[in-house]
């Protein structure tokens, strides 16, 4: 798809990091851009900083994993704009789960399925139509994970358990979208290849009553700076992507209509051929014992 000055991009979790990131850079394209997130100061400063560099910007309040919301997004993205012709399902929390699976609290479950996968399909369906209808070139990218999306993060698995799920949610879309010769295309972005600075790790402070957790915390919450610092001191150096690098592969992978927006990784095509060759082979997932759970 060529992206062109005055089509209409509109991403989610667009207040700050991979979302902020991208629509800069839409903007840069000279596209008009709609940010959408549910923390309301950070989408303000957002907003202000995007006015200010010269882009025609609309941002709104949004919950993802509110059906209704998403649907008053599209509604008033189409009565400000008339169209959209990229969509960013990007929006995504962690869950803040501790201990083995059995052990997870339940609301950490359906907090992290309300944004990270209700909020996409939330997306496609107040979205996706439209953008058929108009018979205009358009598409949607949903961001996923290597954790999960690729193979699954056991030390992290409710969060993985939703990033595999937007794999096959996009693969479905990316059918369903050829079987109605749609000009619509579909990307599953994996942001890398190696760690963001983002807000994910701090995404609690953003979590509804709805899914307030049913039992209290065993250890404190710990932020990205703690987790870094533990890394080092442990002897690991960790490599930090800059969002702005995430933000120009989708749009190359926009412009070449790619469906995998997955950066090059030594790392993820070990994890890729260990997977694949474990199912080839019927074999038990030993790919998975070098993670620690102790």
């Amino acid at each position: 798809m060529r992206l062109a000055a005055g089509q209409v991009a509109v991403v989610t979790g667009a207040a700050s990091g991979i979302g902020l990131a991208m629509a800069r850079r839409f903007a840069a394209e000279g596209l008009k851009v709609v940010l959408a997130d549910v923390e309301e100061a950070a989408l303000e400063k957002a907003f202000t900083r995007l006015r200010d560099e010269g882009a025609e910007v609309l941002a709104r309040t949004v919950d993802v994993g509110d059906r209704t919301a998403v649907l008053s997004l599209a509604d008033a993205v189409y009565d400000t704009f008339g169209a959209v012709h990229v969509l960013c399902n990007n929006a995504g929390v962690g869950s803040g789960a501790e201990g083995r699976m059995w052990e997870h609290d339940p609301n950490d479950w359906k907090w992290a399925f309300s944004v990270n996968v209700w909020g996409v399909f939330h997306g496609i369906q107040a979205f996706v139509p439209r953008m058929i209808a108009s018979g205009e070139p358009g598409h949607v990218v949903n961001t996923s994970s290597a954790d999960g999306g690729i193979a699954p993060l056991p030390t992290a698995s409710v969060y993985a358990v939703t990033k595999a799920a937007v794999v096959t949610m996009t693969e479905s879309l990316y059918a369903h979208l050829k079987a109605e010769h749609a000009r619509v295309g579909a990307s599953v972005l994996f942001p890398g290849p190696h760690m963001l600075r983002t807000g994910l790790w701090e995404s609690h402070r953003n979590r509804p009553g709805r899914y307030a957790k049913q039992r209290p915390r065993k250890t404190p919450y710990r932020s990205l700076d703690q987790w870094e610092a533990a890394m080092k001191e442990a002897g690991h150096e960790v490599a930090f992507t800059p969002v702005e690098e995430v933000a120009e592969h989708v749009v190359e992978g926009i412009r070449a209509d790619r469906f995998w927006m997955l950066p090059p990784s030594e790392h993820s095509d070990r994890q890729i051929r260990a997977r694949a060759r474990s199912m080839l082979d019927r074999a038990d997932p030993t790919y998975l014992e070098s993670f620690v759970l102790d």
